[in-house]
C-alpha cells in the first residue's frame, strides 16, 4: 500500500476531503469564477452514493458547481479491489463530446485535471433528483421518454457509421479502446459474475438462494449471455454512455440530465437502450413492494407507458436522423447503393428490428445482475420486508430470463410491455 501511496504522489495524485478541496478551488481560476470568486464560506458537501468515486457539492453564495474524484480502486469494495483513474479522463471527454451532440440533456464540464482525476462541472441544482429515487417515491415525469429517446437517438447515431466516415469512426473507437479496464468490469459484473460461483455475488438470502442458484445452472441462458458478451467486446457501433441506468440520470417534470458516463466506450447501441429499459423495467416490479393502503402505486400503469414511449420516441426519432443524413458522410449504408426509399426503407426496418432485439438482451442481463450480482439497486434494497423484496425481485428475474432467451420472438414494443404485465404476479 505504501508503494501505491508513493505512485500515486509522484504521479501528481492525491485524493481531496471538504478542507483541501477548498484550497484546490482557489487555486484553479475556472472553478473559483464559476463560484463568483466568493471563495470564504463555502458549503461542501460530499453525496458520492456510488460505487466508485467521491462527489462534492460546492456552493456559494454567488455560485454552484460539483467536484467529482476518481479514487484508485472501487469505491464499493475497497483497496482490495484497484481501479485505473484514468476513468476521469474518459467521462469528462464523454461528457463533452455528448454535450456537443445534445446540449439540452448532458451538464456542461468546466475543468479537468488528468493528473487529479478531478472533474469540475454543473451543479444540477434541486429539484433535479436521481431518477431512481423518483421511481421509488412514485413521481411521473411527463417528458422523461421523449427527452431521453431525444439523447439516445444523437448520441447513437451521429457516432456511428450511418452518420460517419470509416475513417472517422476508426480513429474515435482508437481513442475509447484505453477505457478497458472499465469495459472488463462491465464483462465481469454483468456477463459473467451472475452465472458463476463469485466472491462479490449476493442476493436477498435465504428467499432467492434457489433462483441464483438456477441462474448459474441455466445453460440456454448462459448460451445467450455468451452472445450478448461477444457483441459486447468485439461490436463498436457506436459511443456509448456504458451505463446509462436510471441512477445516472437526474430529473424534474421539466428537465432531464445524464451524469456519469465514466464506462464510455464504443459498443452495441442496444447496450445503452437496454440499461435504461431494464432499469425502467426494475422499478416496475419494485413498485409492489412500495405499495400501503395511502398508495396502490397505480403509478406502475406511467413506467409502461414510459417504456413504450421511450422505445417507439427513440424509433421515430434515430430513422428521421438517417433520412436527414442519408446522403452525408455515413458509410454503413452507400446512397448510391441503397438509392431507392424503398430499399433504404427495407435496409432501416431490418437494421431497427436487430437494434431493438439487442436492446432487449442487453436490458435482460442488466436486470439479471442487478438481482444476483455485486451491485443492486434501490428500487428493490429500499424494501424493508425481506420477503416482499425477494417476491419482486424473483418477478423481475424471471421476466429477464425469459426476455433474454426469447427477446427475437418479439415484433413491437407493445409486445414487451404485454409479456412484462404477464409476471406481475406469484
Amino acid at each position: 500500500m505504501a508503494a501505491a501511496a508513493a505512485e500515486q504522489q509522484q504521479q501528481g495524485f492525491r485524493p481531496l476531503d471538504e478542507a483541501s478541496l477548498v484550497a484546490y478551488i482557489k487555486a484553479t481560476p475556472a472553478l473559483a469564477a464559476r463560484l463568483g470568486g466568493r471563495l470564504d464560506a463555502l458549503t461542501i458537501k460530499e453525496v458520492g452514493d456510488g460505487n466508485l468515486n467521491f462527489v462534492y457539492i460546492v456552493l456559494s453564495d454567488a455560485g454552484s458547481l460539483v467536484i467529482k474524484q476518481a479514487l484508485p480502486y472501487i469505491r464499493l469494495v475497497g483497496d482490495s479491489w484497484p481501479m485505473s483513474r484514468e476513468r476521469a479522463y474518459f467521462e469528462a471527454s464523454a461528457l463533452q463530446k455528448h454535450r456537443a451532440l445534445c446540449p439540452d440533456h448532458v451538464p456542461e464540464v468546466y475543468h479537468f485535471d488528468r493528473a487529479m482525476s478531478l472533474i469540475g462541472m454543473r451543479y444540477i441544482e434541486p429539484p433535479h433528483i436521481i431518477l431512481r429515487k423518483g421511481l421509488v417515491a412514485g413521481v411521473e415525469y411527463p417528458l422523461l421518454a421523449e427527452h431521453m429517446a431525444d439523447y439516445m437517438a444523437k448520441t447513437l447515431f451521429f457516432t456511428s457509421l450511418l452518420y460517419n466516415s470509416t475513417t472517422d469512426h476508426k480513429k474515435a473507437v482508437a481513442q475509447y479502446c484505453d477505457n478497458v479496464e472499465m469495459s472488463r468490469l462491465t464483462e465481469q459484473v454483468v456477463f459473467s459474475d451472475p452465472y458463476r460461483v463469485a466472491k462479490y455475488n449476493r442476493c436477498t438470502s435465504p428467499f432467492l438462494d434457489n433462483d441464483a442458484a438456477a441462474v448459474r445452472e441455466d445453460a440456454e441462458l448462459k448460451l445467450e449471455i455468451a452472445e450478448l458478451k461477444s457483441m459486447f467486446i468485439e461490436r463498436a457501433q457506436a459511443f456509448l454512455h456504458g451505463d446509462l441506468h436510471t441512477s445516472s440520470i437526474m430529473v424534474t417534470p421539466d428537465s432531464t440530465q445524464v451524469i456519469d458516463p465514466e464506462f464510455a466506450f464504443y459498443g452495441p447501441m442496444g447496450y445503452d437502450i437496454g440499461a435504461f429499459l431494464g432499469n425502467l423495467i426494475l422499478a416496475y416490479f419494485s413498485q409492489d413492494g412500495h405499495a400501503d393502503q395511502a398508495n396502490d402505486r397505480k403509478y406502475k400503469k406511467w413506467i409502461l407507458k414510459t417504456i413504450e414511449d421511450s422505445w417507439n420516441f427513440f424509433h421515430k426519432k434515430f430513422v428521421e436522423l438517417w433520412n436527414k443524413h442519408k446522403d452525408g458522410n455515413g458509410e454503413a449504408y452507400l446512397p448510391p447503393i441503397y438509392n431507392s426509399s424503398e430499399l433504404l426503407s427495407l435496409v432501416q426496418k431490418k437494421y431497427m428490428t436487430s437494434l431493438f432485439h439487442d436492446s432487449l438482451g442487453f436490458g435482460s442481463a442488466k436486470m439479471i445482475r442487478r438481482i444476483v450480482g455485486i451491485a443492486h439497486v434501490e428500487d428493490f434494497e429500499s424494501i424493508e420486508d425481506a420477503s416482499k423484496r425477494a417476491s419482486c425481485e424473483r418477478r423481475a428475474l424471471n421476466c429477464a430470463k425469459a426476455i433474454l432467451k426469447g427477446r427475437r420472438q418479439f415484433e413491437s414494443i407493445e409486445q414487451v410491455i404485454v409479456h412484462v404485465q404477464s409476471f406481475d404476479r406469484d
